[in-house]
């Protein structure tokens, strides 16, 4: 739950969710600018016929949702972009943004019914007294579907997120989850594919197109198991890197478990100097280590105390410490 909460509340900041739309669908152009996005409530609700007949709920919820407003060549134009966070490699991902997608398309139909009926009802209490199309008369079949002729869905972009260093190898579409070859059964079927961000699916010039702290955090996840290749990319992107925003490492940490802490009074954590703190910690507990077993080993060669804490370049009784032979009362 805290891996799911940090990183949702990470991605719903408008600034990241902008810019990771504009890497997506732009390739980096700044088109979605965040004051052109208004939040959305993201519990969906269904209700689909059962086998018997019965209405069943179906609830779902997205992780973010957000409306995009823009004027076009003169007219307001929308689409309705939803992310889903993965921090775990989901195998039926393609079927699960597809039924978030659906539900909303459906939703959108029943929500313009809904309005349509209330219009003809208050026309009617009215005496039909209106004129011009808020006076329609819906033809048969627009009046069974609720949804008039001129009515036009607002488009739904569902992108998923992994928030993990290995390669998704999970299925992309919904034709990727089916066994099926024969081409005339193919021909009948819709395809939906899983539009992805991953970092091990990345190259670095991609990544670096995100002009956020999203740059950050997908680069650091990408060579999170290898110091070699993560120290070069610290020392590459230094300046970002030092002053790195506290919800951008808060998802690196939970993610990577990378060990690394900062003052909470921080509005900004030099997370070089952390991995270099951290590198130093780990460099101390090794040799520790090695200094304890070869003290143990000495001992066991029959070598004095005094000698093997000389050899070693600690104290008598550290190194009694070490082997158990300090007596409990002392």
């Amino acid at each position: 739950m805290k891996v799911d909460t940090i990183t949702k509340d990470y991605v719903k900041d408008v600034d990241i969710f902008a810019d990771i739309f504009n890497y997506y669908i732009y390739r980096g152009r700044q088109i979605v600018q965040p004051e052109q996005l208004i939040e959305r409530d993201t519990v969906k609700i269904a209700l689909p016929y059962g086998a018997d007949g019965a209405m069943i709920p179906v609830q779902r919820f997205r992780d973010v949702q957000k409306l995009y407003v823009a004027m076009t060549d003169g007219k307001m134009e929308y689409v309705l972009y939803g992310i889903e966070n993965q921090s775990e490699i989901h195998y039926a991902m393609a079927v699960k943004n597809y039924l978030y997608d659906a539900l909303e398309y459906a939703g959108q139909v029943e929500e313009t019914a809904k309005s349509h009926r209330k219009e003809m009802k208050q026309r009617k209490l009215r005496g039909n007294t209106d004129s011009g199309n808020s006076g329609k008369v819906p033809e048969t079949g627009e009046f069974l579907s609720g949804f008039w002729k001129e009515d036009k869905l607002i488009p739904s972009v569902t992108l998923t997120i992994f928030f993990g260093s290995e390669k998704w190898d999970g299925p992309l579409s919904l034709f990727d989850m089916m066994d099926v070859s024969d081409p005339d059964v193919l021909s009948c079927m819709d395809n939906y594919h899983v539009h992805i961000i991953a970092p091990a699916l990345m190259t670095d010039d991609e990544i670096m197109k995100f002009q956020s702290s999203m740059r950050e955090v997908m680069l650091f996840i990408k060579y999170s198991r290898n110091k070699e290749k993560l120290n070069e990319v610290l020392e590459s992107n230094q300046r970002r890197f030092q002053k790195l925003e506290k919800r951008a490492v808060d998802v690196i940490e939970v993610i990577t478990n990378a060990g690394i802490k900062y003052d909470e009074r921080e509005v900004e954590v030099d997370v070089c100097q952390a991995i270099q703190e951290i590198r130093e910690e780990e460099r101390q507990l090794g040799e520790l280590k090695k200094s304890k077993e070869a003290a143990r080993n000495f001992y066991e060669m029959g070598i004095e105390i005094e000698k093997v804490a000389q050899g070693v370049g600690y104290t008598v009784e550290t190194v009694k410490q070490w082997l158990g032979l300090l007596d409990d009362s002392q």
